[in-house]
């Protein structure tokens, strides 16, 4: 089973189009071995040509282009993706929907029904999509293991996850089950299991077994510190505000790291939807190296992860 990294970066990408912090500068001179990363997204496959696109990034014609793999061109009018899963409903992980409008068949599109919802009527890229392409909506159920057509061999479970809706979402401050999604990807052949959630507030007892059985844990890299954004005088909201888990909270609560420490020492284990104003994003920083330290990779556009029993 195989899984691309399309995009490691969280909303707005780094360098973010507006921002001038220190991370987005020396990114966009390309300093101090800072490296561009569009908004998060991967792909799953188990042959290489047929892929299932989990998040569909704004960033994402820019992700085809630079991943052919995606077009295998077996025909005129062709792609390698056979259908979207999407994780939540936030714009950074839709907007890429809107891309895809040029199929000359309806989009299968796997999503919870809250999600559903949200893209039928709050932000109708649903319907929106009726008039190029359509779409084909399959609700996904919490807790039940299931496949797409053309990856067969791979089975998907959706676990409910304490994160945030959209600014938008009806459901923004009376969250329901189904808004957020963590996913366990196993491949049917072998048994590994690749556990994935761009977003997580909490780790729930599910959570955990979940994460404690996978041989991969992709999982939310968003902040450094649950006050980072105030710090820097860019938001007065605190990351867990936002449904982010922080690696360091300054609360004194567990954070992300003290989470995966947790996992046995053969679990890889690798931060996903990095904001800009993180500070891991520097490769020679004190945060960079705790990482290092604790056993953790940090995505990359690009990246190529295999999971194995």
């Amino acid at each position: 089973m195989l899984i691309k990294v399309l995009g490691s970066g969280a909303g707005g990408g780094l360098p973010q189009w507006n921002c001038n912090c220190a991370n987005c500068t020396r990114t966009r001179a390309l300093t101090n071995g800072f490296k561009p990363r569009t908004q998060s997204s991967i792909a799953v496959s188990e042959n290489g040509e047929d892929w299932l696109l989990i998040n569909a990034s704004p960033d994402l014609l820019t992700q085809l282009r630079a991943h052919p793999e995606l077009q295998p061109a077996r025909a005129l009018r062709d792609s390698g993706i056979a259908a979207v899963m999407l994780c939540d409903a936030q714009i950074d992980h839709v907007t890429g929907l809107l891309m895809l409008r040029e199929r000359t068949s309806p989009l299968p599109l796997y999503a919870t029904r809250p999600v559903l919802d949200d893209l039928s009527s709050a932000f109708p890229l649903i319907p929106l999509l009726s008039h190029y392409c359509g779409v084909e909506q399959h609700p996904i159920a919490l807790g039940e293991s299931f496949a797409i057509e053309r990856l067969s061999g791979v089975r998907f479970t959706a676990i409910a996850i304490d994160s945030a809706a959209p600014p938008y979402s009806p459901h923004r401050n009376a969250p329901v089950p189904g808004d957020n999604i963590a996913l366990v990807i196993e491949s049917v052949k072998t048994g590994a299991r690749a556990f994935y959630a761009p977003g997580l507030a909490h780790a729930s007892d599910a959570v955990v077994s979940a994460m404690h059985s996978a041989q991969l844990v992709l999982v939310d890299g968003t902040f450094w510190t649950d006050t980072e954004m105030i710090d820097l005088g860019l938001s007065r909201k605190r990351a867990a505000d936002m449904g982010h888990l922080a690696q360091r909270p300054a609360n004194g609560n567990d954070g992300m790291i003290a989470l995966l420490d947790t996992l046995p020492s053969t679990t890889r284990k690798v931060l996903i939807h990095i904001n800009n104003t993180n500070p891991i994003l520097d490769p020679h920083s004190a945060e960079r190296a705790s990482l290092r330290e604790h056993g953790i990779e940090i995505a990359e556009d690009g990246m190529e992860l295999k999971v194995q029993p």
